[in-house]
């Protein structure tokens, strides 16, 4: 069982065309692409001194929302599922057996859905990517946050000025808020890929491929309002 402490967490950016094109553009408008925000969790194994950086994109958690109906609002749940996610062992792995810890959550959450199991509630994909987490942090890892006095000790060691918060992942909740509209075009994804395998099927108004509008097409585009009979009313 091992422990990783989280020393900090730092708001970066994916890479960006910004100076490439401000270099050739300077006069002109332009229309970057990048700089997307992404998180850095800082951590550290205190029995090797080993440390490292979990990092991934901030859209992370607009996926993990739409992937597993989280509320977008609930920033806890959804951060938890995104640090314990990479530990969670594959179960295409044929040499799991030969970790006692890995075959342990491998056997205790053996058949339980994912998020790509069709016709299975919200709520019972969400219940069995916890228990994996769960099983993960029962057999093979917890992240704690390291002493605060530490923190703040390496902070000032380096010169830094900054003040080390009471939890090292602060940072992350305070600022993180959710599009709600980027959720529900994710969640529009998730549920084409979901439902049809990537082998296509009719728009609908809620079921549809990328850059497709179903309109007034039929299937389950809105209905027609009482007491009309038609767009003109007529």
């Amino acid at each position: 069982m091992e422990t990783l402490h989280i020393w900090d967490a730092e708001l970066g950016y994916s890479h960006t065309t910004l100076a490439r094109q401000v270099e050739t553009s300077e006069h002109q408008p332009i229309i970057p692409d990048g700089a997307e925000p992404m998180w850095g969790v800082y951590f550290v194994q205190p029995d090797t001194a080993m440390h490292g950086t979990h990092s991934f994109p901030h859209v992370t958690f607009e996926w993990r929302a739409a992937e597993y109906g989280i509320d977008p609002e609930d920033v806890d749940t959804l951060l938890d599922v995104i640090l314990y996610e990479p530990y969670i062992p594959n179960p295409d792995d044929a040499l799991a057996w030969q970790q006692p810890e890995t075959a342990k959550i491998l056997a205790a959450t053996r058949g339980l859905p994912t998020c790509w199991t069709p016709g299975v509630p919200d709520h019972e994909r969400l219940a069995a990517h916890q228990e994996r987490l769960r099983q993960v942090k029962l057999h093979r890892l917890t992240l704690e946050p390291a002493a605060r006095t530490d923190r703040q000790g390496a902070l000032e060691f380096v010169g830094s000025r900054r003040m080390a918060p009471t939890d090292p992942l602060d940072p992350i909740r305070s600022q993180t808020r959710l599009d709600p509209v980027r959720v529900a075009a994710r969640r529009l994804a998730v549920d084409w890929q979901r439902e049809t395998q990537g082998y296509g099927a009719p728009a609908t108004f809620t079921l549809k491929p990328p850059a497709t509008f179903a309109g007034m097409q039929g299937g389950d585009g809105p209905s027609t309002p009482p007491h009309s009979n038609g767009p003109e009313g007529k």
